[in-house]
């Protein structure tokens, strides 16, 4: 897991509602629904989420942190793009700490931004749905600088996404 992969794990606020829960000490998803108040649908499907995430371990009903997995992130993480946006004027000024400051008008400076992005977000040929393009994007849109929906539109404007029937892939 990737300090990227894990801010996209939590920034749905019910998985990150869930994953206090368990933090907390609930270990079933009858218990989390509970606490957290959320049908038992939402419950199953983020705490499957944070289970393929790597942030989750167990069973319904032994479920538990995987505490082993955080650490790992933590300490194989450097801050996002410590070098490269020094390298690049147009990275440096439209990213603080790996978050979009906000969109450039210019189309080019625009679109090395959006290559930086995608070429961070997507392996290419892998196939993404769209929840799963839209949690890549929304770390990128922490401080309000554009909203994911708009730099999903301009990474398919710009050709370096494709999307057909729902599905999204970086070729």
């Amino acid at each position: 897991m990737t300090a990227h992969a894990l801010a996209g794990a939590l920034a749905d606020d019910a998985r990150r509602r869930i994953f206090a829960a368990i933090v907390l000490g609930a270990t079933s998803a009858t218990e989390i629904a509970q606490r957290v108040d959320l049908p038992a649908r939402a419950v199953l499907t983020g705490v499957r989420r944070l289970t393929d995430a790597g942030l989750v371990t167990g069973a319904d009903g032994a479920l538990a942190v995987d505490e082993a997995s955080l650490r790992a992130v933590v300490r194989d993480s450097s801050p996002p793009d410590d070098a490269e946006p020094a390298a690049d004027p147009v990275l440096r000024t439209f990213l603080r700490a790996g978050v979009l400051v906000s969109l450039p008008a210019q189309p080019g400076r625009r679109r090395v931004l959006l290559t930086h992005i995608a070429e961070r977000s997507f392996e290419p040929g892998t196939r993404y749905p769209e929840r799963a393009v839209d949690d890549a994007l929304k770390p990128w849109c922490a401080t309000g600088g554009s909203d994911h929906v708009t730099l999903r539109r301009y990474l398919i404007d710009e050709q370096l996404l494709t999307r057909e029937h729902g599905i999204y892939q970086r070729l």
